[in-house]
């Protein structure tokens, strides 16, 4: 289940409570005559909860509170009818939201463009992103760097047309409605660059692959 109310935040830093005020009023223009400023804010908040436990580098924190906030906030503008532009919208899960989830969004993304729309969370999101996926992605002219480990809630799996699933197991959510893959792949955590690469490789054949059966284009 989302969690979406309010938290009190008397440890936050008087830079961290500007910098979410400054985020809640981009979000607000963002989505003017959608959701309204309590709405906003409860995601807002309810997303910097999501990070603030786990993360090494608080002044980040309000930033990466404000990206996920406005991909809840798009997913669930989706879910309830606010939004629907045609294009096909994949999730793509893995447990630490770290390694395959993150690099299989990295070639959707590169390759479908803005004809297409992905996301990817994790089951048990981890602190950063492997940087072994990372430099392996960057060989291929992909930057995944400025990507971050994260959640999966209930408004982004609904929202989905496809969820790709990839060794989160019991724990990886099942809408009814919703069509799902699960791509049986090794797990780069711990390997190095020479390890990753077999991994990005096969990743990508699958991304293609999907593309083409969801009649998306590709830039390359």
């Amino acid at each position: 289940m989302t969690d979406t109310s309010p938290h009190p935040y008397d440890e936050v830093s008087i830079d961290q409570q500007v910098a979410l005020r400054t985020a809640a009023t981009r979000l607000a223009e963002e989505f003017t005559g959608v959701y309204g400023a309590e709405t906003i804010e409860k995601f807002l908040h309810s997303s910097y909860d999501q990070f603030a436990t786990a993360s090494t580098i608080p002044h980040y924190l309000p930033l990466l509170a404000e990206r996920f906030a406005r991909q809840r906030l798009q997913a669930l503008a989706l879910v309830e009818g606010h939004h629907r532009d045609g294009r096909p919208v994949v999730l793509f899960l893995c447990t630490h939201n770290a390694g395959r989830s993150q690099m299989a969004l990295g070639f959707f993304t590169h390759l479908a463009g803005a004809r297409a729309v992905a996301w990817s969370g994790g089951s048990e999101p981890g602190i950063e992103v492997n940087p072994a996926a990372v430099a392996a992605m960057a060989e291929r002219g992909i930057d995944i760097s400025q990507e971050f480990p994260k959640p999966w809630t209930d408004e982004v799996v609904r929202a989905a047309d496809v969820v790709v699933t990839m060794g989160c197991g019991d724990a990886c959510p099942i809408f009814p409605g919703t069509r799902y893959e699960n791509w049986d792949l090794d797990d780069p955590a711990g390997l190095g660059t020479t390890g990753v690469r077999p991994i990005r490789d096969e990743i990508e054949r699958r991304v293609r692959r999907l593309l083409d059966d969801l009649h998306v284009p590709t830039t390359r």
